[in-house]
């Protein structure tokens, strides 16, 4: 059996989910405290990878990253072509693409929590750094734990955007998907079935994970 596309998807998961959570929380913040009429607009924007096709945002995002695109001036910064084809294409790509499956479920529970509790910290003289860190965060903490949970599964599970932006490239951008993908065409069922089966196990442990948890954060609500 060969670890790397596993090994690569999990550092993939990982660095995509830590960047989303950065990015995102402020975000949803925003979406969530905002009074811009135009702030649906973006939360429209932020959504789109659940109704656009994968190969659709692929096409996008392979031009964008390409040598005649943003990606390309980029990449000549350290001397490279593009940053198509590469790991921090697919990065980049993976943030894009499992960016609403972050955001919403952090953006729902900031809105959840209301007013009060922030103009109750505002009248103990909390600024609003402390009381986004102090109050909001921590009140939120459902939000992050579905969002973070979300975030990380489903870039284990790309498929369409991560072939079209990433290519094939064993050790570099050949990911678990793309490796199960792989072994159906090369008629390999049976590494076919371990890739397969381990994402079905992973897949179940993880939803069953964050029910548990999510149960267990509610009732300490109360």
């Amino acid at each position: 059996m060969n670890w790397q596309p596993i090994v690569l998807t999990l550092q993939l998961a990982t660095l995509a989910t830590a960047i989303l959570l950065v990015v995102g929380t402020p975000l949803a913040w925003w979406l969530a405290r905002s009074r811009a009429w135009w702030k649906e607009a973006v939360a429209t924007v932020v959504a789109l990878p659940l109704v656009l096709p994968p190969t659709v945002l692929g096409f996008y995002l392979l031009t964008l990253l390409g040598p005649e695109g943003p990606g390309g001036w980029v990449a000549s910064l350290w001397g490279a072509r593009s940053l198509a084809f590469t790991f921090e294409g697919l990065v980049i790509g993976s943030v894009l693409y499992s960016m609403p499956f972050v955001v919403q479920p952090i953006r729902n529970a900031f809105e959840a929590f209301g007013d009060r509790p922030l103009e109750a910290a505002a009248t103990l003289r909390a600024s609003p750094l402390d009381t986004f860190f102090t109050v909001a965060v921590p009140l939120a903490r459902r939000g992050f734990l579905t969002g973070a949970v979300l975030g990380f599964a489903h870039t284990m599970g790309e498929f369409g955007v991560v072939l079209m932006i990433g290519g094939n490239i064993p050790g570099k951008t050949k990911v678990l998907s793309v490796a199960i993908y792989d072994y159906v065409e090369t008629l390999q069922w049976a590494e076919a079935h371990w890739l397969a089966g381990g994402m079905l196990v992973f897949s179940f442990t993880v939803i069953l994970a964050m029910m548990t948890l999510e149960k267990r954060i509610g009732r300490s609500h109360r």
